[in-house]
């Protein structure tokens, strides 16, 4: 039954969507695959779209849809559970998408089967008794569909037995098609070139604000984009941003401060990078400041010597930490924050992780060839502070290709 239905190719011609239609439609297929493995006929894949791209990752893969709306606005006597959309899946078929986007640009959509609605889960629930479906259902996105539609959902459709299975698309998009890898190394010229941008604004002394915008607008000439710019200095430089509420300040550093700078978020075609790095203002460290980024590089040398397809996440973490003791170097709000080496990249930071307890691992996680993901430190000394890098990596046959590959001292 799916070989049949997927056989049939779309003849519809696609404008301005990145990927091809057909990398789209292997895309359902190895989802289908997934779906009958685990014993369903139907899944509901759930993103919220409008706004953010934090929680679009699955249905933007899967339907290139994203909202134009402003985000999750209140619920009114107009609408109700605006930004999220649902696609359900049914095996052998394309995926029927229900958004809260009247008109979209449907040369961008790899998709025939579209409805838009002012209620989103009122019209998936119609759209599910239509099909009279009835038992188990697959649903994906259970942490990003809030509870009130959830519940909303639930009892319009009292047949169906929701099953959670937030993982069952982040595991087959894990492995990057070769479409992918390309869109990735695309990706990570742009992030590149606009944090090479800001690192240099810095290090002439440049306001945070300034250095952002340099490489900002890098970024933006490139054609890509951003979630946060995360800049600090100085005594600031133990958090990973001088001002949280919007990454960076319109302070300027001196001489000698430590800086780290990071751009992140969904630079191109909504998947994700995050270089960071750290940096002496005017290029001209204290022999302690030298030492702390020397020792933070030596373990991010430590992880990334270790990868290869095969290498079980659990040993590449104890490398890592043996290393990371060695240099004898205090707990820091990054360690609590993010406890772990790197983590995969895909349309937002995911599992599998290397935490910095390698014990913590699951046994069966290891690094796979074509796999994208990254490398990260961060060390703090007591009157001297705090340093962070991070490096996104593509998982070859013998090792790593840097995606990010800004140099590691710039002094």
């Amino acid at each position: 039954m799916a070989k049949k239905a997927m056989a049939k190719k779309s003849t519809r011609k696609r404008g301005p969507m990145y990927f091809p239609q057909e990398e789209y439609e292997t895309r359902w297929a190895n989802l289908h695959r997934a779906m009958r493995a685990k014993g369903y006929e139907i899944a509901l894949v759930w993103g919220k779209t409008a706004g953010t791209f934090e929680r679009s990752m699955d249905t933007v893969y899967l339907t290139n849809f994203f909202s134009t709306h402003s985000g999750q606005e209140p619920d009114s006597l107009v609408w109700n559970a605006r930004s999220f959309c649902g696609a359900i899946v049914e095996v052998g078929k394309s995926p029927e998408l229900h958004t809260d986007e009247a008109d979209p640009q449907r040369d961008r959509l790899p998709i025939d089967n579209y409805h838009s609605h002012l209620d989103p889960i009122q019209g998936i629930a119609d759209a599910l008794k239509k099909r009279r479906i009835q038992g188990k259902v697959a649903w994906v996105g259970s942490d990003t569909l809030p509870v009130k539609y959830t519940e909303q959902l639930r009892k319009a459709t009292p047949g169906i037995d929701y099953v959670y299975e937030d993982d069952l698309v982040r595991d087959i998009r894990l492995i990057k098609s070769p479409r992918e890898l390309d869109m990735f190394r695309e990706g990570g010229e742009m992030v590149t070139a606009a944090l090479t941008k800001l690192i240099k604004a810095m290090i002439a002394g440049k306001t945070e604000a300034e250095a952002a915008a340099a490489g900002g607008a890098e970024l933006l000439r490139r054609g890509g984009y951003w979630h946060r710019i995360a800049i600090s200095h100085g005594k600031k430089s133990a958090y990973p941003e001088s001002n949280p509420l919007y990454g960076f300040s319109q302070d300027a550093p001196k001489v000698g401060d430590i800086c780290h700078a990071f751009i992140y978020g969904p630079i191109w075609q909504g998947y994700w990078l995050d270089p960071g790095r750290s940096f002496i203002c005017g290029r001209k460290p204290s022999a302690k400041a030298r030492k702390l980024i020397e020792d933070c590089v030596k373990v991010m040398e430590a992880i990334e010597e270790k990868v290869k397809p095969g290498a079980r996440h659990r040993d590449v973490s104890r490398h890592a930490r043996k290393v990371h003791d060695s240099v004898k170097t205090e707990e820091c709000f990054y360690d609590t924050s993010w406890p772990y080496y790197g983590h995969s990249n895909g349309c937002l930071w995911e599992k599998p992780f290397l935490l910095t307890d390698p014990d913590k691992i699951p046994l069966e996680w290891e690094f796979k060839e074509n796999m994208v993901a990254s490398s990260e430190a961060f060390l703090t000394r007591t009157g001297v502070g705090t340093v962070s890098f991070e490096t996104n990596w593509i998982v070859t046959k013998t090792g790593i290709e840097k995606l990010t590959p800004l140099p590691m001292i710039w002094f």
